[in-house]
């Protein structure tokens, strides 16, 4: 079948690409905002992120008239449990991602999301039944060895950085078998988890040890401000999805762990150790390889659509 013109408008592809690029560099810079409350536990921090993220999430349904789908998605048994999963796995993720920046792993965090998009492949191959091309299965391969290579060097096993990985890789599993909008979706899942959020800040408030209204005015801005670090990036990235090609929206979520490399080095003087240098090295060459795939085969679906 001949298609009409799919090529995007210029003004169109370029809006995209500053929409996803912006999206991708405030998730990039969060790391300096979460570590200003690093005198407040990870799950406090999780907890008040979200109570605070519906009251711009809610609106934002509003304006885009996205209610018929959530009220659809609540009368489906199947997408409730399912998006439970994916809230206990987003909710995990974050958890783990602002514990490690806090307590000095932002380099072990910028591993785990430059390895996500391969983690995306091995879990499609597993549960999906999708077959890897030939540079799919190389990068994969040079992943492993990367992963393999820093826990023999470390003694230790990257634990931060595949959980993070993993933990966002089954989230978009899930959310493959859910046919629900981002943002819909993560408006579900902070609604889900908004009850459990609220008994707990209010434990922590009678038990005295809560920082909300406690450790001062700033700590209480900051708190309640993080629903900006959840859905304004959010709002960006699906703007920028819409007109962008997915082999060029796959180049700019590098931005993020990318960015996160370079705080960790620069801006909070972590130590990168060989093992460190020749790991980043392989999953460079790993991406790479992924990269170059992404694009050729776009091109040959373009070939063939055309």
């Amino acid at each position: 079948m001949k298609a009409t013109n799919q090529k995007n408008p210029p003004r169109e592809s370029s809006a995209g690409a500053m929409y996803a690029t912006a999206a991708f560099l405030i998730w990039g810079i969060s790391p300096i905002y979460w570590r200003e409350l690093h005198a407040v536990p990870a799950l406090e921090i999780v907890m008040h992120r979200v109570v605070w993220s519906p009251l711009i999430l809610l609106p934002v349904l509003i304006w885009q008239k996205r209610w018929s789908e959530l009220a659809t998605t609540l009368r489906e048994p199947r997408a409730i449990l399912a998006l439970i999963l994916s809230t206990i796995l987003i909710s995990g993720n974050w958890l783990v991602f602002i514990w490690a920046i806090n307590h000095e792993h932002v380099l072990e965090t910028s591993i785990g999301y430059y390895i996500t998009p391969l983690i995306n492949v091995f879990l499609g191959m597993i549960f999906l039944r999708e077959r890897l091309r030939p540079l799919q299965v190389v990068a994969l391969a040079l992943a492993i060895v990367a992963v393999l290579y820093l826990t023999w060097d470390y003694g230790r096993f990257p634990w931060i950085a595949l959980t993070l990985a993993f933990a966002f890789g089954f989230y978009s599993l899930v959310h493959k078998v859910v046919a629900v909008s981002s943002i819909t979706g993560l408006t579900l899942e902070m609604l889900l988890l908004s009850g459990p959020a609220v008994a707990y800040l209010l434990h922590l408030n009678g038990e005295g040890t809560g920082s909300f209204l406690h450790a001062g005015t700033k700590i209480d801005l900051l708190l309640a401000a993080t629903s900006l670090f959840t859905a304004l990036p959010l709002l960006l990235f699906t703007r920028g999805t819409k007109r962008l090609h997915l082999s060029t929206l796959g180049f700019l979520q590098y931005i993020a762990p990318s960015c996160y490399l370079l705080l960790a080095v620069f801006f909070f003087h972590e130590a990168v150790s060989k093992a460190q240098i020749w790991t980043f090295s392989m999953i460079w060459l790993a991406l790479c390889c992924y990269s170059t795939d992404s694009v050729l085969y776009y091109r040959w679906v373009a070939k063939r659509t055309w």
